[in-house]
């Protein structure tokens, strides 16, 4: 065999020597054969789909040229392949490209006829002939096509060519493909479809307009039933089979395709127009997150609020699981926007980053005493939510609370352009501005985020301490990576470090812990007393102006992200983060299987002893607990509240050596807090005690004179008006000792200010009568009931 491969080798060698002309011609002809089909058959454009990681079809979007076309598939059904070969091309599997017998015979029948009865086509020159649409049916064109069909039959295998025809062959109307059209006739996918169905689909693109409803269905019928009977015939399918299939109703009023993801295939043609996306959604999560976004759309549109936004991630992998971009609403309140994507105020829900920062640089501990009292800072006045003060709180309350005072108070400690850097490290996009322009706003609501980004941020924290323990104490490199919606696509968490991304695991931990103590929505109040509740952290928000409703929660295996609101910007007064986007947000957790809560990342903690009462570092003399606190938590204050006082045996008075014999002094820590802190603190607790006074023969602790100048006991006083008939303030002063102290003015338990060496404060005032109230530094205090009268 080698032998005569080498003489014939050789004896087309000498033929080529001999026949240069002959042989360039040849050549040439070859070349030209080898690149007359072109790489990309076909050019046209194609519809974009999605489909769930099941496989199941969530929606697509028709293709540029208005034509609803599919991309091909990577294979066709066994059923429709058989049908569409023995209906169209019994030798598809026999010939070079195309059949010559049935060329012949077709010509024939058609001369016999005078009109085109038959055609000689194989499937493999439809496929070419679907790629050249426009031209004509001559001779010439049929010459073309030939050609064409043998060199498509040698680039391409049986399969692919099959695989062609089914994703190119028109099938009525502008729907294109076989994979559309057993959506739009028969409502399931390809591969779903019956004997009868595969059937009926394999004669439309031999004659298309059959399939219109109502109009020739009793020719469809018998194409149909001529097919399967053929089927029969050749044991493809039995008598049962056929008897049953030749039953079955054909397709009348055609399917509306699904749109079980509407925004999240915009966000995929906006990227990838015209490709076929299996996605990470799973399907039936999908439907259900889907009616329980319409049952609160039907709710809340009762009062002027027509949009919201779910969205669902598996903090394992960054899937997006659920993707609801907007209620199911209407074209006036701009169903087509996805929320998820839009910049909207943030509200309260940055103030975990910033409890986790601050604990994370050791400059807070959980239980840390943070002020809550009538604050004003270069003209900014926050206000909590309720319009109360509790004094002092600890911060983990303060958070789980969203107080908004504590959290201004403790940006202004942190720093606000700390926080900025801190904010960019997680890729907020939309926080672009600079920290001037935030100011302390920025943890209140002042700067702009989103759904998509706010969500990927809790997932990757989540993420930190589940590998974090899950390792024994080690990160990754790129924890904090991108969320996915791609079925295919494998994330990179890079390699092992001991390195910390942005936040240690033991300061997320803490964080977590906080955030799992905010109060439930309503209906779920006792929500800790049972074994069984769902343990989550989560955060809500609600904007300035009651615009923006945010929640966001997570527990250690997802993350579920929720806003409400009206997409115009439109406030509605009912509209609050734990009223209308908590609610959605426990619904949709109720779907997701129970995960247990995160483990503890000890590696990343430290056991303190801390004071009981201001959260502080224990010192000598404060009552005394243990708390796990981040590796830095070491490093903050000992506790400032406690300080040792001297009493009589009562325990009622303060002494020191001048007026009490040193043997029956008293010796006691004492919890004391600032005078404005304490003002409103004993409010909220009745077991924290002022000092008591120094007994009156005590040398040099006598109480310091204090009081009003104006204006006098139970005084009358009368409001003025200026030339413009602007009621004045009323000006109260005080005289007080120690002038280089300051004393701080309360007006109906209300604080109003404070005052330093000329102790003369401006207030306005209404009509009626109130009590006055100053205190000093050291807690001492005098009130006087006036009477404000209106001229």
């Amino acid at each position: 065999m080698k032998n005569k491969l080498i003489a014939f080798s050789q004896r087309l060698i000498n033929w080529i020597k001999k026949n240069k002309i002959k042989s360039a011609i040849a050549f040439l002809l070859l070349l030209i054969y080898y690149f007359s089909l072109s790489r990309t058959l076909f050019q046209e454009p194609y519809s974009t789909v999605i489909e769930s990681k099941e496989g199941e079809l969530l929606g697509a979007k028709i293709a540029g040229d208005g034509q609803w076309r599919f991309p091909a598939q990577d294979s066709v059904p066994d059923k429709f392949k058989k049908c569409i070969v023995y209906f169209e091309d019994e030798y598809f599997y026999k010939h070079p490209g195309f059949n010559p017998v049935a060329m012949v015979n077709a010509i024939r029948q058609n001369r016999k006829a005078g009109k085109v009865v038959r055609g000689g086509s194989t499937l493999t020159q439809q496929v070419i002939r679907l790629s050249r649409k426009g031209k004509g049916r001559t001779y010439f064109e049929k010459i073309i096509e030939l050609i064409l069909a043998t060199r498509l039959e040698l680039g391409y295998s049986k399969n692919e060519i099959l695989e062609l025809y089914a994703a190119h062959a028109p099938f009525g109307g502008n729907v294109v493909g076989l994979e559309m059209a057993a959506w739009r006739y028969f409502g399931v996918q390809s591969n779903q479809l019956s004997w009868a169905e595969s059937a009926t689909l394999a004669v439309l693109p031999n004659a298309p307009s059959l399939i219109y409803p109502g109009k020739n269905q009793i020719r469809l019928l018998q194409k149909r039933n001529r097919l399967l009977l053929k089927l029969n015939h050749e044991g493809i399918i039995d008598k049962q089979t056929y008897e049953l299939s030749i039953d079955e109703p054909l397709p009348q009023k055609p399917y509306n395709l699904p749109q079980i993801a509407p925004h999240l295939l915009e966000r995929v043609a906006k990227n990838e127009e015209g490709t076929r996306v299996k996605t990470t959604l799973d399907f039936t999560l999908q439907n259900r997150v889907n009616q329980i976004a319409k049952y609160y759309y039907n709710q809340y549109r009762q009062n002027e609020v027509s949009n919201l936004a779910i969205l669902v991630i598996d903090v394992q992998n960054r899937n997006v699981i659920s993707y609801v971009g907007n209620a199911p609403t209407d074209g006036d309140h701009q169903k087509d926007v996805d929320i998820i994507d839009a910049p909207r105020s943030t509200g309260s829900i940055l103030k975990p980053l910033l409890y986790a920062a601050m604990l994370d640089d050791g400059e807070l501990l959980p239980n840390t005493l943070v002020a809550d009292v009538p604050t004003q800072i270069a003209g900014y006045t926050p206000q909590n939510f309720n319009l109360t003060f509790d004094g002092a709180v600890p911060a983990h309350r303060a958070l789980s609370r969203s107080l908004n005072i504590p959290a201004v108070l403790m940006l202004q400690d942190f720093g606000v352009n700390k926080f900025y850097e801190e904010l960019q490290k997680f890729q907020l996009s939309d926080i672009d501005k600079s920290p001037d322009h935030y100011g302390l706003s920025l943890i209140l609501g002042g700067a702009e985020s989103n759904l998509w980004d706010l969500c990927r941020t809790y997932s990757n924290l989540s993420s930190t301490v589940n590998y974090f323990n899950k390792s024994h104490g080690k990160y990754r490199t790129k924890e904090f990576t991108e969320l996915n919606y791609k079925n295919d696509f494998q994330p990179d968490f890079g390699s092992e470090s001991e390195q910390k991304n942005i936040l240690g695991a033991g300061s997320i931990w803490l964080t977590y812990n906080a955030m799992e103590e905010v109060n439930r929505p309503e209906g779920d109040e006792a929500w800790k007393f049972y074994d069984s509740s769902l343990k989550i952290a989560w955060k809500t928000g609600t904007s300035f102006g009651n615009r923006d409703a945010w929640a966001i929660g997570t527990n250690s295996r997802y993350v579920v992200g929720i806003w409400v609101g009206n997409a115009t910007g439109e406030g509605r007064p009912t509209l609050t983060g734990v009223t209308s986007a908590a609610p959605i947000l426990f619904d949709v957790f109720n779907l997701l299987p129970r995960q247990r809560w995160f483990g503890i990342p000890y590696e990343d903690l430290n056991e303190v002893e801390v004071c009981s009462q201001s959260g502080h570092l224990a010192k000598e003399g404060c009552p005394k607990i243990k708390q796990w606190v981040t590796k830095k938590g070491k490093t903050t204050t000992v506790c400032p509240y406690h300080k040792t006082v001297h009493l009589d045996q009562t325990g009622q008075f303060q002494v020191n050596s001048s007026c009490e014999s040193v043997e029956n002094i008293v010796t006691k820590n004492w919890f004391i807090l600032p005078p404005v802190m304490a003002w409103y603190y004993k409010s909220k607790h009745i077991e924290y005690l002022p000092l008591p006074p120094f007994k009156e023969d005590c040398i040099g602790t006598q109480t310091v004179a204090m009081d009003f100048i104006y204006p006098k006991t139970n005084s009358k006083i009368y409001l003025t008006k200026d030339f413009n008939s602007e009621v004045q303030p009323v000006i109260f002063k005080i005289a007080y000792a120690q002038r280089e102290k300051q004393l701080f003015w309360y007006v109906d338990h209300v604080y109003k200010g404070v005052t330093k060496v000329f102790h003369e404060k401006s207030i306005i005032m209404s009509a009626g009568f109130h009590y006055v109230t100053v205190v000093d530094e050291s807690g001492n205090e005098i009130s006087r009931k006036v009477e404000i009268v209106r001229e």
